[in-house]
């Protein structure tokens, strides 16, 4: 007669040992401690992109304000100027414009970048737009910029260090990023303010003409939202699965 004092499937099913229930645990506590870890960054994150997202609305619809001087470029950081609305006027300097490589809705091309000379003889680079590939000839040369005192309205962008790929290569007139810096010192140009000013669309401008603009990217992803509840919900399962194994161990060592 079979023996029926051991539940059937208990034959292949035997109790972890200490050293199997070391790791398990080791493991649930990384990979908790880790998922909680995330989660809680993504909290710092999302409150840091709300803020951000509040900030630049506020900044952007604001009334325009003179852009900073030179009394006040050392105090500039992201934090109190990025996207700022400002004014200036000056003139265009000739000879000195730099393309910067860049894809948009409206196609690969690049952002003219043209210093302008302000009355007290300090210079700001001006984006003054989008231009498709093409509008400058195979050397590089684009047309110039206007002549005469202009007024530029616009919104403070904060000089974009050089990536690592691809890399703005002054040797070679290549440029992938708005280092102002870097194109100050490639153009010859001294006296230049830390920043540059994405400038807005020309109203009643054709709509074929170059450069265009008014196309900084105001809109920024807010995801982490989700990101922070992903994580939590993978610390909550690693907790459900320590507690299967807890009572799964429990019940084995009961029945023995």
């Amino acid at each position: 007669m079979p023996d029926t004092s051991t539940p059937p499937g208990d034959n292949t099913r035997h109790m972890r040992g200490p050293l199997a229930l070391a790791l398990l645990a080791l493991l649930g506590i990384v990979l908790f401690s880790t998922f909680v870890g995330l989660g809680t960054w993504q909290v710092h994150r999302l409150a840091w992109k709300t803020a951000l997202i509040a900030h630049t609305n506020e900044r952007v619809h604001a009334p325009p304000v003179p852009a900073p001087g030179r009394a006040d470029w050392s105090g500039i950081t992201a934090a109190n100027a990025e996207y700022r609305h400002v004014q200036l006027s000056g003139t265009w300097v000739p000879g000195r414009q730099t393309r910067v490589w860049t894809a948009t809705d409206a196609g690969g091309g690049y952002w003219i970048l043209t210093p302008l000379r302000r009355d007290d003889g300090s210079i700001v680079l001006v984006n003054r737009g989008f231009a498709p590939d093409g509008w400058c000839d195979f050397k590089g040369h684009c047309p110039a910029a206007p002549t005469g005192e202009v007024t530029v309205t616009g919104l403070l962008r904060i000089s974009e260090p050089s990536g690592l790929v691809p890399r703005n290569d002054p040797a070679t007139d290549s440029w992938y990023t708005r280092d102002v810096a870097a194109i100050a010192r490639a153009r010859g140009l001294t006296d230049v303010a830390p920043y540059f000013v994405d400038a807005a669309a020309t109203p009643g401008a054709d709509a074929s003409a170059w450069p265009r603009g008014g196309m900084t990217v105001i809109q920024f992803p807010n995801h982490h939202l989700n990101y922070l509840i992903t994580w939590y919900l993978l610390a909550l399962m690693v907790l459900g699965a320590a507690g299967y194994v807890i009572r799964d161990e429990y019940r084995l060592r009961k029945r023995r």
